[in-house]
């Protein structure tokens, strides 16, 4: 003070070594280390805030290669340094730590609802993978918990942090295709039963705990494999586990149509399935006339938008209109541009320090999920539905409403 002013700054700019305070630091626990968690642990221990402490999982050869590979990126950040990665198999045990500041949840959809719950009542924040959650009433209860818990709740709808996606999004809801007609979304199937013969569990993985709160089955080494396979686990795919196509890509996809569209706090108000029990051509219509469709237009895992002078495509692999010059044009001054993040990470990271509402915030994570699972019930009950988006109830069908829920 003798020497006149001074100025505090972070820790880990005041520190030489490269090394954050012990204050300044966003210290993450990662509860379900599967094939996603490497990359994911990367993308978000990247940011500089953050340091991973503690994982958990069912499967104790993954939690081994992912605790090796999150203390070598913690060693990394600290120059040399080191800091350990605890280990748990039940991830009740991870949320009891008071210095874990946010939990990355990157387990089967079947637990997410569960174990956000249960970080937000922990007083955690959360990053959650998509599709958010398997049911309707379970991607509500998220909301519930994030809102009366004051939690920052990051989903992984991470096209959100795209240029691409992002810009397309602008064009369409200022309206420079014109009026819009339609939107195409491609993904693949919905979800299908599951009847995979047992197998024999083995002595490294803790199947019940694997099955958790869905109704138990089998064990079979597509639903969790070993360590040793390259593959994606095929878990997405059957009832109980995942919603299939529908919500494996469709939480990307159909959530860049609700963005364009607006409706992140809503949804459509009518599901016409296709007849003759095709896998593709169902309709969602919104209160607006708008038309979003399940159909496979040309494109894989993309999304069109057809307006009344023009059109837009976008996917992760191209960016296009049929109006010259659309896709690099700059919005002007009268223009509602869309939250912007270039990173969905760092974004998340952002909202925790300033305790906002991150780019895929719960409620949005949400919305884009009852978009898929009501549009796995039409596939299921092959007869169109009207839904109230504002109550989250079907109009006018008791079997329907009981749909909205799944036996724990």
């Amino acid at each position: 003070l003798a020497t006149g002013a001074f100025t505090i700054l972070p820790g880990h700019v005041l520190a030489g070594n490269g090394k954050l305070s012990f204050n300044d630091r966003i210290n993450l626990g990662f509860i379900g280390v599967g094939k996603q968690s490497i990359g994911l642990m990367r993308s978000i221990t990247g940011c500089p805030e953050t340091m991973v402490l503690a994982a958990c999982d069912v499967d104790s050869k993954k939690l081994a290669r992912f605790k090796e590979q999150a203390e070598k990126a913690n060693a990394e950040k600290l120059n040399g340094g080191s800091q350990e990665v605890d280990t748990y198999e039940n991830y009740r045990e991870l949320l009891e730590r008071k210095d874990i500041d946010a939990v990355v949840i990157v387990a089967p959809d079947h637990w997410h609802a569960m174990m956000a719950v249960d970080a937000a009542k922990a007083g955690k924040d959360i990053y959650c993978e998509k599709p958010m959650a398997l049911t309707v009433e379970e991607g509500r209860a998220m909301v519930h918990a994030a809102r009366k818990y004051n939690r920052v709740f990051q989903t992984g709808n991470m096209q959100r942090s795209w240029r691409n996606f992002r810009h397309a999004c602008e064009m369409v809801s200022n309206g420079y295709i014109g009026e819009v007609t339609e939107v195409n979304v491609n993904v693949g199937d919905p979800v299908r039963a599951c009847e995979l013969p047992a197998q024999p569990v083995p002595e490294y993985l803790n199947w019940n705990l694997w099955v958790g709160p869905s109704m138990f089955r089998a064990y079979h080494k597509d639903l969790s494999p070993p360590i040793e396979y390259r593959g994606w686990p095929q878990w997405r795919r059957y009832r109980d586990f995942g919603g299939g196509s529908i919500t494996d890509w469709g939480a990307h996809m159909f959530d860049i149509g609700q963005w364009a569209l607006g409706m992140d706090n809503s949804g459509p108000v009518e599901f016409i399935p296709p007849e003759n029990r095709e896998k593709k051509g169902l309709k969602m219509i919104y209160a607006n006339g708008i038309v979003m469709k399940h159909v496979a237009w040309g494109e894989g895992n993309a999304v069109q938008f057809l307006g009344s002078e023009g059109k837009i495509e976008v996917s992760r692999q191209f960016y296009r209109s049929d109006i010259e010059g659309l896709t690099e044009l700059e919005l002007k001054g009268n223009d509602t541009p869309l939250y912007r993040s270039d990173n969905h990470y760092q974004d998340w990271v952002d909202a925790i320090k300033s305790r906002t509402r991150p780019v895929s915030d719960v409620e949005t994570g949400h919305r884009t999920a009852s978009v898929c699972n009501i549009a796995n019930m039409a596939y299921d009950l092959e007869r169109p539905l009207k839904w109230s988006p504002s109550h989250e109830q079907f109009i006018d069908d008791d079997d329907a409403n009981r749909m909205l829920i799944r036996p724990f």
